[in-house]
């Protein structure tokens, strides 16, 4: 295989792979399916996810999910208590959703005791590093599109810099995603508030679940890695290639 065509295979799976790094992350970025959350107040307990006054019964549970742009939650019955729960086609009407930006709780309304200023601080970084890693993808993947008819190679380096960049900021993102849920305290702190407020004076129950939108993080940081990896040696080989051409001449 000559080098123009090693060339050209390399570019056709950076392509690909960044494709499909592009489209996963367009769903996990798009997708309010991140959190997963269930809670049960007991018998005698109003949640108050709806603010309707309703009482809720032992057999009544609250869903919750949650992205980046909404959270969303809705009634149920306590034997569908599972995460097929919250896929669309079971999802009953209404379904009340609000903008989830700086809280990371499953509540659909937040008060000020629960909303601390270290959440918010924490959920405004964890945003911070999703959209700064979603503009970079975006930008390098634009980048590589317009070097791809002049086959520069200064461009394809830098259009790999900025997906390895997203990457990590990607990769920062899931790190504290995990340690949000389980390695901070911030949900058994909800929970105990909840138990302890007036609206649940029975048993509470919380359950909290990774949604889709977090599978698919590390699916889109795998591939776009590779991709960058690949446009990076692309990009390398081109300089290289030329400097070698100018030097014969």
């Amino acid at each position: 295989m000559s080098p123009a065509e090693r060339g050209s295979v390399l570019l056709f799976l950076a392509g690909f792979f960044g494709g499909l790094g592009a489209l996963f992350l367009m769903l996990c970025f798009g997708m309010d399916y991140w959190l997963l959350a269930s809670e049960t107040c007991g018998p005698g307990g109003s949640l108050g996810a709806y603010s309707r006054g309703e009482t809720e019964d032992q057999d009544n549970v609250s869903f919750f999910h949650q992205g980046f742009f909404w959270r969303c939650s809705f009634l149920g019955r306590r034997e569908e208590d599972t995460v097929w729960a919250f896929w669309i086609p079971h999802q009953p009407n209404p379904k009340v959703c609000v903008p989830a930006y700086l809280f990371s709780l499953p509540a659909s309304e937040p008060t000020m005791e629960q909303m601390s200023p270290d959440s918010a601080v924490y959920k405004a970084f964890w945003s911070l590093f999703l959209v700064v890693g979603w503009f970079t993808v975006m930008i390098g993947g634009f980048l590589v599109i317009c070097a791809s008819p002049f086959a520069k190679g200064g461009v394809y380096k830098a259009g790999g810099v900025l997906l390895l960049t997203g990457s990590l900021c990607l990769l920062v993102v899931i790190g504290m995603y995990v340690v949000w849920t389980q390695v901070l305290d911030s949900m058994e702190n909800y929970a105990t508030h909840q138990h302890l407020s007036s609206s649940c004076p029975a048993v509470y129950q919380l359950n909290v679940h990774n949604g889709p939108s977090f599978m698919l993080a590390p699916v889109s940081i795998f591939f776009l890695l590779l991709a960058a990896l690949l446009f990076l040696m692309i990009g390398r080989t081109a300089q290289s290639q030329r400097r070698g051409q100018a030097e014969e001449v």
